[in-house]
């Protein structure tokens, strides 16, 4: 049993043993105004949803037991400061950007960034400069992001203010990041990294090296994705002087809830506190598991490929490559037998494990039978494959953000979309990449592309995406 210490969930328990009499929001009383039929499910979690009553402290202007455990939080990360996030990587990731870029400013960013990030850059009215990663043959994904290719952006756009990554990618791909840190701090630039699924690096050994390890200046983790925390619970860590912590508290204030979840802040707490209590045995116990877990699913070779695991990737995330269909054709096949990936694309399929085996092998290998048998049967499941669609090295967008807002739209079916200027993102979910920027023009790749990933049924987060899409009016 790990010997767990989290001040915050600490007091929280504290306060519950304590029997108050509510005179304070929130309504439910610490559960005894409920919906009768319900509570057993949410019982426990009612109890630690309190307010900001004396000796529960403030988020916001924290003095007590949050400040003592976000200061915890940062002493096991390695930072100067951190902040715990109650509304995801992505407030972390809006309110870093809104921290260090102006309207107008020209910021270099990955192209294969999460949506929030050019939320983020869109709300700020930033200028961003996207540079695509190269092919690595050992994912078969766009995945490789260099410090050459950073440079050359930083040397055609010199006035850039800041430089945001992903690091690792959605499938736990890394890469040379200090390299590239080195690069842009020889420009005094601020390098910001959207670590969303990289929290539990910093539990090293199997793991690659942590953004902030790496020399970043401020970092954004889901500590829901990888660790033991609730979903939308993230810590945000600056470190150094690049990144004014008063300006991205100023903007937190700003984006967060003025009512933050407890639950959520005690399951940063408590994640923390597990991590720093993670032993030797704990992570040989874990080797094992993946080990296993490897060698079963390696055994499936007629039907898909397991990609090999190296130093730079996560062993965490196992990726599936089918050999006659699509992912999400396998997605299916694995969901009908009670197997759940975390993300299907086109030609690959995402398994996620966590930090301990969470159930038997035996059991998946009955199921692992079932999909067999389930494949073995289907005819005709050969899928149309096409490759996947490629983005200039150095790309900006057509026009500013700021002038789009004074621009009509209209929506317009896919075969007339070619050539016009697209007024939304397009984005497939997950992983919540946008396939087509707001603002980028649509090339007929686009356009066939959007087509297959419709076909195959991938899922997008635009709600007329099989009628069409939303471009400007005029140009």
């Amino acid at each position: 049993m790990k010997n767990l210490h989290a001040p915050l969930y600490d007091a929280l328990m504290t306060n519950i043993g304590q029997d108050p009499i509510s005179f304070h929001v929130p309504g439910h009383k610490y559960g005894r105004v409920f919906y009768n039929a319900s509570l057993p499910g949410f019982q426990s979690v009612l109890e630690m949803d309190a307010t900001e009553v004396t000796g529960l402290d403030d988020l916001h202007a924290p003095e007590g037991v949050i400040k003592e455990a976000q200061d915890k939080a940062g002493e096991f990360f390695g930072s100067d400061e951190t902040f715990f996030l109650v509304n995801g990587t992505t407030v972390g990731n809006l309110a870093l950007i809104l921290s260090v870029c102006q309207q107008g400013d020209q910021v270099i960013v990955q192209r294969n960034c999460h949506k929030s990030v050019l939320n983020g850059l869109e709300l700020a009215g930033a200028s961003p400069v996207f540079v695509s990663p190269s092919y690595e043959s050992e994912t078969n994904r766009y995945s490789k992001v260099t410090a050459a290719s950073i440079e050359a952006a930083l040397k055609k756009y010199p006035d850039s203010k800041a430089v945001i990554l992903t690091y690792p990618d959605y499938f736990g791909r890394t890469f040379d990041l200090g390299a590239i840190a080195e690069r842009v701090h020889h420009y005094d630039l601020p390098l910001l990294i959207d670590e969303a699924h990289g929290v539990q690096f910093q539990l090293g050994g199997l793991f690659p090296s942590t953004a902030l390890e790496a020399g970043a200046d401020a970092v954004v983790q889901s500590a829901h994705k990888m660790s033991p925390a609730m979903t939308m619970a993230s810590y945000l860590h600056v470190k150094g002087k690049r990144v004014s912590v008063d300006r991205v508290r100023h903007y937190l204030q700003m984006l967060q809830s003025s009512s933050p979840s407890y639950p959520l802040m005690a399951s940063l707490d408590l994640a923390r506190s597990y991590m720093e209590t993670w032993t030797k045995a704990d992570e040989e116990r874990l080797i094992s598991f993946i080990k296993e877990i490897r060698e079963l699913f390696n055994n499936y070779e007629s039907f898909w490929t397991l990609l090999p695991s190296g130093p730079l990737d996560d062993p965490l995330k196992l990726t599936l490559e089918p050999e006659e269909m699509s992912g999400y054709a396998l997605s299916e096949a694995f969901e009908s037998e009670g197997i759940i990936p975390e993300m299907a694309v086109s030609h690959q399929l995402l398994l996620v494990l966590g930090l301990e085996p969470t159930f038997s092998i035996e059991e998946l290998k009955t199921r692992l039978s079932a999909v067999e048998s389930k494949l073995k049967k289907e005819k005709n499941h050969a899928t149309i494959k096409q490759d996947q669609i490629s983005f200039p090295p150095i790309q900006t967008l057509e026009w500013s953000y700021s002038y789009m807002q004074t621009l009509p739209e209209e929506i317009v079916g896919w075969e007339r979309s070619v050539g016009r200027i697209a007024s939304e993102a397009v984005i497939p979910y997950p992983p919540g990449i946008p396939l087509i920027l707001k603002g980028e023009r649509i090339s007929k790749q686009h356009y066939k592309y959007v087509q297959l990933l419709i076909e195959q049924g991938a899922r997008f987060q635009n709600a007329t995406i099989e009628k069409g899409i939303r471009v400007f009016k005029g140009e």
